[in-house]
């Protein structure tokens, strides 16, 4: 098992990270009808970039302590696309991720979620929720995860 020490965060930290990410993505791009729209909008652009940063780092912690399988070092590989060749991101690429594949990825987070211990799990889930408390629809999503 990797050692998550290396970082000084717990690893369900990182996947509770994600899932706030997706829950973002998902209601940011919900304005929108298409790429050109979102990427036009520099604020909602920006916003989504950056949370699949965050899904991006977090996910490289998850691959090392075997929580994900290799198959998922591209959601790595992609951050480190959007980070380090900005100017070359296709707006259509991140719409269809957000449309075509962020459900599935969200799902096998949620089922890493279920599989922290309750007592751990309940506790992150009341901590995220204050966290996030001005996000409605984060509380209401963190909320439906709790036992």
């Amino acid at each position: 098992m990797y050692d998550i020490s290396k970082v000084g965060r717990n690893i369900e930290l990182f996947i509770f990270d994600i899932y706030i990410a997706i829950n973002k993505i998902k209601y940011v791009s919900l304005q929108f009808n298409n790429a050109q729209e979102l990427l036009y909008d520099f604020i909602s652009w920006d916003s989504v970039i950056r949370e699949f940063q965050i899904i991006g780092e977090a996910s490289k912690y998850l691959l090392k302590a075997k929580l994900l399988d290799n198959y998922y070092r591209k959601i790595v590989d992609f951050r480190n696309v959007i980070t380090h060749e900005y100017f070359g991101i296709d707006a259509d690429e991140i719409w269809n991720i957000i449309h075509n594949n962020i459900n599935n990825f969200e799902k096998i987070v949620i089922k890493l979620i279920k599989n922290i211990e309750p007592d751990l799990k309940n506790e992150l889930i009341d901590s995220y929720i204050d966290d996030n408390r001005y996000l409605d629809f984060i509380v209401k999503n963190l909320k439906q995860l709790k036992d």
